[in-house]
């Protein structure tokens, strides 16, 4: 690929997503400079690891305490809720071997 080409790639990597500012997928910088998001990913963090078959059950459910925790300190919109409940009984099977995806899917719907 010629590099005219994949200039271009790379910085729309890199641009902020105007609807979502600050979600660390489309501005990876973020995490590392927002001590904001930094004090909130640990939050879910500690949520979802302290409590994992817990929240696992609430996913598996629909809903519940844990889940609803853990969604309102990753910042997830309650609109979205119903949606991205669906969208992590789906994925299932990834947050069962690895809770550290599941952080950061929660940090990502939430933004």
């Amino acid at each position: 690929m010629r590099p005219a080409l994949i200039l271009p790639l790379i910085l729309a990597a890199c641009t902020t997503d105007l609807a979502n500012p600050g979600v660390p997928v489309f501005t990876p910088l973020t995490a590392i400079t927002d001590p904001g998001y930094a004090q909130k990913r640990g939050q879910v963090e500690i949520i979802v690891k302290s409590n994992f078959d817990a929240i696992r059950r609430d996913i598996d459910a629909g809903g519940g305490p844990v889940l609803t925790a853990a969604m309102d300190a990753a910042g997830v919109p309650l609109q979205d809720r119903p949606t991205r409940v669906i969208q992590l009984q789906s994925d299932m099977g990834l947050y069962d071997v690895n809770p550290g995806a599941l952080v950061t899917a929660l940090m990502v719907f939430g933004g």
